[in-house]
Formats: structure tokens, sequence, C-alpha cells
């Protein structure tokens, strides 16, 4: 995903046209950079959050609980696998110049690993999805730091947060628009059989079989083959630089100068540091918070549609308002806002159950109204998960905004790889946490509150990091 919005009208409706007009390179190569967004976003939103991962946890999986713990070492072997080679490929990435190329190579791999989720029917064994599923995010994460670390080259600075904002929101439209579209038209109700728009799933899916959620990986693939063509037509890459070859030779020397060099950049540092606590609670929640909605209330593949389709709406509007945000009060404070949302939505989504909220200080009927989301311990649960929507969005965005507007464009590929090793370096601790503690004491509540240690102290962390982070030692 990327960075903050364009600057949205006054009724909130965000403007494609209205991007910076003293770029370096033209707007149609911008808006390409953006559909960048708009092609990978429907994967997370999908597989990772709303379908295809609640189906793993609640149905292919023997129990629940069981379930969110294979989910969670999944997220955290990908996580592993990405701190790992994160930094190496950034500095290979400005050795090389070239960014194009390394997208594509990494696109190939997600595309193939998508398709396979397909054969994940139930009954079968989870060894093949949980694969399928590492080797996709860890491809999806890195064409993110490839088409990230283009920004320094592409956009003005004094653009980087709005423009960035921009691309999310409309990441999130796009997923909201592939999440809409398997729920009219792809997943049907398992006991009607029908769709939301009361017709036969397309392709004769059928729920019973987990085939609404399975095809998830086919369209989500297709979707991003599709979208990111323009980007490679319209949007300029770097210059060739030495050899792939003589990068490789050279990326460890390189990646030490890199560490050893941000060691002395101390602002720089503090925002890494900030930013690697509080992102391991962010992905957590983003990978973890759709299952555990689907094991505590039973939801199927419509309820976590809609209410995917709920917290998207919201997400659009919060990058939007972020955009805004980040261009009067800068990316720092819209980051800080955003933590202490995604907090209190925390907290709140970890303390309500069947007939309470906030750990039994509220008491909530237990009657159940028929239809969707029938309760009220339900109905609680979206509330909170709204408050969700609005932050996730630009507390990645304006994050990626901070450090583009603290490094030059020679050298975004390697802090863009300090970047995501620092969203992935101890990204396996929150599900490793949150799937531990989930086992240990038999319950996937008391397993998602381990989440708050990370946004909590992340926030904390950020509060005395310089803004923004410049080369002086401070």
């Amino acid at each position: 995903m990327r960075t903050p919005p364009a600057n949205p009208t006054a009724n909130g409706t965000i403007l494609l046209t209205d991007l910076p007009a003293n770029s370096p390179v033209s707007k149609r190569a911008i808006r390409s950079w953006m559909l960048f967004d708009w092609a990978a976003q429907p994967f997370f939103t999908v597989v990772i959050t709303f379908i295809f991962g609640p189906y793993f946890v609640s149905r292919l999986a023997d129990d629940a609980v069981q379930g969110q713990a294979a989910w969670g070492y999944t997220v955290t072997i990908a996580g592993v696998i990405i701190a790992l080679f994160a930094p190496i490929l950034g500095a290979v990435a400005d050795a090389t110049g070239a960014r194009k190329h390394w997208i594509a190579f990494f696109a190939l791999i997600k595309i193939l690993a998508l398709v396979l989720l397909w054969f994940a029917a139930p009954g079968s064994a989870l060894w093949l999805p949980m694969l399928c599923v590492i080797c996709a995010m860890v491809a999806a994460e890195f064409s993110i730091l490839f088409n990230d670390s283009m920004m320094p080259r592409l956009i003005p600075t004094e653009e980087i947060g709005r423009v960035s904002n921009l691309a999310w929101g409309l990441g999130y439209a796009g997923g909201l628009v592939v999440l809409f579209s398997v729920l009219l038209l792809l997943a049907g109700n398992p006991d009607t059989g029908k769709t939301l728009l009361g017709i036969d799933p397309l392709f004769g899916l059928d729920a019973r079989q987990g085939e609404d959620a399975r095809i998830t990986g086919p369209y989500a693939a297709l979707w991003y083959l599709l979208f990111i063509v323009p980007m490679f037509l319209f949007t300029p890459d770097g210059q060739r630089g030495v050899s792939l070859v003589h990068a490789i030779r050279g990326t460890l020397g390189e990646l030490t100068s890199t560490v050893k060099e941000a060691m002395q950049r101390k602002p720089l540092l503090r925002f890494l540091l900030a930013r690697m606590v509080y992102q391991d609670g962010v992905n957590g929640l983003l990978a973890l918070g759709g299952t555990f909605a689907a094991s505590m209330f039973g939801w199927q593949t419509i309820e976590m549609g809609i209410y995917g389709i709920l917290l998207l709406v919201v997400a659009i509007g919060g990058c939007a308002y972020a955009g805004r945000l980040d261009a009067q009060l800068g990316s720092k404070s819209v980051v800080l806002i955003s933590l202490l949302l995604l907090v209190v939505a925390t907290l709140g989504i970890v303390s309500t159950g069947p007939g309470y909220s906030l750990f039994g200080w509220v008491s909530l009927s237990t009657a159940d109204n028929g239809g969707l989301f029938a309760t009220a311990a339900e109905k609680v649960y979206i509330g909170f998960g709204l408050l969700i929507g609005i932050a996730f969005g630009p507390v990645q965005a304006s994050s990626r905004a901070y450090l583009a507007r603290s490094v030059g464009a020679d050298e975004a590929g390697r802090y863009f790889g300090l970047y995501a090793l620092s969203g992935r370096a101890t990204a396996f601790l929150a599900p490793m946490a949150v799937a531990s503690l989930t086992l240990y004491a038999d319950s996937a509540r008391i397993g998602m509150s381990a989440l708050l240690v990370f946004l909590v102290l992340g926030l904390v962390l950020l509060l005395k990091t310089p803004y923004p982070a410049m080369r002086a030692s401070q």
C-alpha cells in the first residue's frame, strides 16, 4: 500500500485529477503508479482479512482455536522471510536502479500462489494453503517495497503525504469493488445457495464446498495481473545501474554501511524503531481481525464480506481526510491520531462478547433478532471495527510519507528496505504472541489482546520521535 490521498473536495470526494502540477513526471505516470495500490489491495482485503482467512480458520481447520493458531503461524513465517530479505533487496534495487523487473518477478510468484488457493477444499491438508499464503504475502510485500521506493523520484516532497494517502484510498476502493462483486455474484448463502443479488453464484460455485472463499485467490490474482499493467507501461523506471551480479556482491557491504549510517541518523533510527513496534500490532490486527470475528460470532462469507465493505467504505473516507490532515499537521500527527483510534478499537473488540462489552462494564441484550448481525454484541463489535477502518489506512500511508520526506531519491531503495525491515523484523512477534496466547489460554479473545501491547508501545516511542527524520543526529 502507499502514501496519503490527494486533496478531497468539499464533500470529501477524492479527485484523481488533483495531482501535483510540479512533479518531475507526467500526471499519467503518477496515476499509473497509484494504480499499483488499486491492483494490490484486493489480495489483502479478500484473501488475508475478510474472506479466505476467516474461511481457513472457521471452515478449513478442524476447530477455530487451532485454525487461528495455524493462521497466526502462517503470517509469522511470512514476516520472518520478509524481515530477512527486504533490506538486501532494497540495497540491490538502489544499485541496479530499475525496479520494474523486480516487481514483475514477484508478481509471477504472487499470482501462481493465489491461483493454487482454489485447491484448499474442506477436508484437505492445511499445508498447501499455508504455503501459498506465505509465498503470496512475501511476494506482495517485496513488490510493495520496490513500488514505494519510486516515490521520492516521482513526487515532490511537499506532495508525498497527500498523494500517498490518495493512492492508499484508491487501493481500498479496489478492495471494495472486488469484495462487493464477490458478495453479489460469487458467494452464495450456505442455506439458500443464493448471492446477495438473489441469483445463483456464477460458475456454479458451491458455498458448502468453500468455493465462494476459495475463488478469491484466483480472482485477486487476475485483478492484480490486469491493473499493474499501466505502471509498467506509463510510469518511468529508474536508470539502469550496475549489473545484478555486481549489485549482489556489494549488497552486504552496502547494507552494513546503510545500517551504520542509520545509527548516526538518530531521528530516523527512532522512527524506524517506533514503526517496527506499532506496525507489528497493525499487521496482526489486519491479518487476524477478520478471523477473530468469524470464530467468535460464526460469521460466514456473506457476513464477513458485508463487515469488510463497511470497513472499506470508512477506510476510503479516512484516507481522504488523512490526506488533508497530513498536509496541515504533518505525517507524525496523523500516525499518532490513527494509533490512538486503533488502541481504542482493539480494546473494544477484545472486550466484547455475547451479552457484554468493555469487559462486562456494559451489559448487552443476548436476544437474537434474526438476519445479519442479529445480536447486540455483533453490532457493538462492528462499531469498534469501523474505528479500525478509519485508522488503519492513514497509519500506514502517513508512515510511508514520513520516511519518504526524510530520505533522498538516491537512497530511497536502501531506506525503504530498512523500512520494510522495521515493519517485519519483529512481525513474527505479534501473530506468534496471538497464536501462542490463544493456545495457552484456549481463548481467541485473550490471544488478540496481545496486540494492544504493540500498539501502545509504538505510540509511546513515536511521541519522542522528531519529524521529519532528517540527516542530522539529534
